[in-house]
């Protein structure tokens, strides 16, 4: 048997020292259920990425970006079709959602979202959870809002 330190109440338990045992885990370690599914989405995802690199974003200019990297389009060719389904699909499913886990807070009348309570926490679950899968999503998703061409 080994000691295993937990450093969030400076107790020691006794952990078999077995190659196969994994040592325990804090039980607010276990409760990540609000991250795993505010990752769940790539549009939650996406949403996620771009708050690591702007604090604030209007809805509409979300709509824009996330119907450019979903259909490989530059974000001026963008139909307002397109706009108005995918600004939907994130006011009345995603956005809540990120906002009903702390992860997002949303202003009604000005219709931004901006970094929540958990917002880092959740970032950086991604970014140990191997996101790296979604490199070019979030790459995409952090670039600036401005005219730049593709």
């Amino acid at each position: 048997m080994t000691q295993h330190h937990d450093d969030d109440d400076d107790t020691a338990s006794e952990v078999p020292s077995d190659a196969g045992t994994l040592p325990a885990i804090p039980e607010h370690i276990l409760e990540l259920d609000y991250v795993f599914q505010s990752v769940a989405n790539s549009r939650r995802r996406y949403l996620l990425y771009t708050l690591d690199s702007n604090t604030e974003w209007s809805v509409t200019d979300l709509a824009i970006k996330i119907v450019a990297w979903e259909t490989d389009t530059p974000e001026q060719a963008v139909s307002q079709e397109e706009i108005d389904r995918m600004y939907a699909s994130l006011y009345h499913a995603h956005i809540p959602k990120l906002v009903d886990e702390r992860v997002i807070e949303f202003d009604k009348e000005s219709e931004t979202i901006r970094p929540g309570d958990y917002a880092e926490q959740v970032l950086t679950a991604l970014a140990g959870a191997g996101a790296s899968l979604d490199t070019r999503q979030e790459i995409h998703a952090r670039r600036e809002m401005d005219d730049e061409k593709f």
